[in-house]
């Protein structure tokens, strides 16, 4: 599903991210975990199409993302760590823009609304102004519109920030059911928990490169995730 070739980013001198390769298989829940600055949301942005690379090849389901960036889009969904919402729609104008961006409309969009409210627990809502929403309800909400158009990868950074357990417990189940329909989400998360309870597979990235790579298995041999992370990070106390 992500096919990433020594890609790297650079800002006038300053190596942000070094030649990193990647592949992300349809099916899984991939963690990205680091340290803040580490190049997690570098990385995210640019698999996400939202950052140009300034080296290296990356492909979305086989495509191009340099050469087929209209197309490589529509089969993901991208949440940002800072999500922007227009408070003065309701959730389903909201949702209705943000299909007809994607070249949906009509009864069909209206039942796709509807469904992905339900399923997000905001059925209710529909009609409300967004100003009106908790945090949570605006994650969740920021959530149906990156499946709102059945893609085929979710992209996600830092999901989990501010979330109540039962919030953050909806949006783990989400992610299992997506990856258990064969689609494949991206993962960047603080929260080492969440990346052992979730992910299949995870990559550790401190100061621009992957440290390591692979099953939690693979990654700990035995010992904490906190543990292994702390000291590939340098954090150890």
């Amino acid at each position: 599903m992500i096919s990433a070739r020594q890609v790297e980013k650079r800002y006038a001198g300053f190596q942000a991210l070094h030649p990193l390769d990647l592949d992300v298989r349809a099916g899984e829940v991939f963690g990205f975990l680091g340290l803040n600055g580490a190049g997690k949301t570098t990385t995210l942005r640019m698999l996400a199409g939202v950052l140009p690379v300034t080296a290296g090849e990356i492909r979305i389901n086989g495509l191009d993302l340099q050469r087929e960036p209209v197309e490589a889009r529509r089969v993901m969904g991208f949440i940002p760590d800072r999500p922007y919402l227009y408070d003065k729609l309701t959730a389903r104008e909201f949702l209705q823009f943000i299909g007809e961006l994607y070249g949906m409309g009509g009864p069909a969009l209206q039942h796709r609304i509807d469904q992905v409210l339900t399923e997000h627990a905001l059925q209710d809502w529909g009609n409300a102004l967004i100003e009106s929403f908790s945090h949570g309800m605006k994650q969740r909400l920021v959530l149906c519109g990156a499946l709102l158009h059945h893609p085929l990868l979710l992209i996600v950074d830092e999901p989990m920030v501010g979330l109540d357990p039962s919030g953050a417990r909806q949006i783990k189940q989400t992610f299992r059911t997506f990856a258990a329909q064969g689609r494949t989400v991206f993962l960047s998360t603080h929260t080492l928990a969440v990346a052992a309870e979730v992910c299949d597979r995870i990559a550790i990235i401190h100061q621009g490169r992957i440290a390591t790579m692979g099953t939690l298995d693979e990654v700990c041999a035995g010992r904490p995730l906190e543990e292994v992370f702390l000291r590939i990070t340098g954090s150890e106390a």
